[in-house]
């Protein structure tokens, strides 16, 4: 029997891509097809456990694999400090960090870009587009450096600005040397984050350039693709499944993609801990029953305190109907609040990804179990 295929590292690729191919085309068109092509600014969005850092892994690998230099970062302050010395030539030892203030140019307003000091006296203050123009002349035409940032919602504003001016700049510098959109060398930028921390980010007025990224939300797996994704990942790992016991193991997911995952793991555990070279209904039950606690731990209580209190209120008060959807009339009754109060709780939970419509005065929890959640967890404890 082979090893179990369904890791649960954090960004850590899954057997197949599930339900994600579309956003991988696109990537890979806008490197094969030169400078100015949309992809290459692209915004990936989605709720906690959604599978955004794997598909920006994907990216990665991708990029990767087609002769592009990538700078992984997750973003916190002073990320364009530390994307800069990713950028510098290996052996140079950074000395003082620090973000300038830099140009401003027409559209954008004052700008900042990352900085650094090297110890050696040749090297000076390297801005970052300096770096970038630096390590591009050392690339093979039609080439170029992609940056993949995670976590886009904790970058700083100054870190956000210095990035998305740079890469305008860049650019105009590559659009400069005359060459054919194929032959220039070029820079590509994908980041990562919450819907609406990312949405807050991207307010700001001197961001207008990265608004115009291609977003991508990634969402739900549908059943099918789940359930064929079960069948193909565990037969080639070693193990049998029927068709009927992968489309269980896809209906108890939910069509999420971190539980997708879960699911698979525990289920695979079950049917080890039996010595079976099989995965039976038994060992969907029992990995079910695992892979929700965790789910619970990982997705849940992290979106749920996550919460401002007036919507952890508001999705309480759906907590009774899930998976059912809510009518908001019933909210506003469990709620005891007014309809005003609803409505605008409504549009924030809709904002964030945590609630859909579900048909005219009707809203559903958007993640798979945190209704239960609530109820096991939350709604439970609170009447002891």
């Amino acid at each position: 029997m082979g090893m179990n295929p369904f890791k649960l590292t954090a960004g850590k690729m899954p057997p197949i891509l599930i339900g994600r191919q579309d956003i991988a085309d696109d990537f890979v068109e806008a490197l094969d097809n030169g400078a100015g092509a949309p992809g290459r600014l692209m915004l990936i969005t989605g709720q906690r456990g959604c599978g955004k850092t794997v598909m920006l892994s994907e990216l990665r690998r991708i990029a990767i694999e087609r002769g592009w230099v990538v700078i992984s970062e997750t973003a916190s302050r002073g990320m364009c400090e530390r994307l800069v010395g990713a950028l510098a030539p290996r052996g140079i030892r950074l000395a003082d960090a620090s973000i300038n203030p830099s140009i401003g140019i027409a559209g954008v307003a004052n700008a900042s870009l990352g900085s650094l000091s090297f110890s050696t006296p040749e090297q000076g203050a390297l801005t970052l587009r300096a770096a970038i123009g630096d390590r591009l002349k050392k690339l093979p035409k039609g080439k170029g450096i992609v940056f993949a940032i995670d976590e886009a919602q904790a970058a700083s504003t100054a870190d956000m600005i210095a990035l998305a001016t740079t890469f305008q700049h860049v650019l105009s510098d590559q659009d400069m040397t005359g060459l054919p959109d194929s032959e220039q060398r070029g820079v590509a930028l994908v980041f990562a984050g919450l819907p609406s921390l990312v949405d807050d980010l991207l307010e700001n007025e001197v961001l207008t350039f990265l608004r115009r990224s291609q977003r991508q939300i990634v969402g739900d797996v549908p059943l099918p693709d789940a359930r064929d994704a079960y069948v193909q990942a565990v037969r080639d790992a070693g193990k049998s499944i029927d068709v009927l016991v992968a489309t269980a193991a896809a209906r108890a997911a939910g069509g999420h993609p971190y539980l997708l995952q879960l699911v698979g793991y525990y289920m695979w555990r079950a049917s080890d801990r039996r010595g079976s070279s099989a995965i039976e209904a038994c060992d969907v039950e029992d990995g079910a029953a695992d892979a929700m606690m965790a789910f619970y731990d990982a997705v849940c209580a992290p979106l749920y305190y996550g919460l401002r209190s007036p919507q952890r209120l508001f999705v309480e008060a759906m907590a009774k109907d899930d998976p059912e959807p809510s009518r908001m009339s019933d909210i506003t009754q469990r709620a005891r609040r007014t309809a005003s109060w609803t409505s605008k709780y409504r549009a924030s939970l809709i904002r964030e990804r945590v609630i859909e419509p579900a048909g005219y005065g009707i809203v559903r929890l958007s993640v798979p179990y945190l209704g239960a959640y609530m109820r096991d967890e939350i709604l439970w404890k609170a009447t002891r």
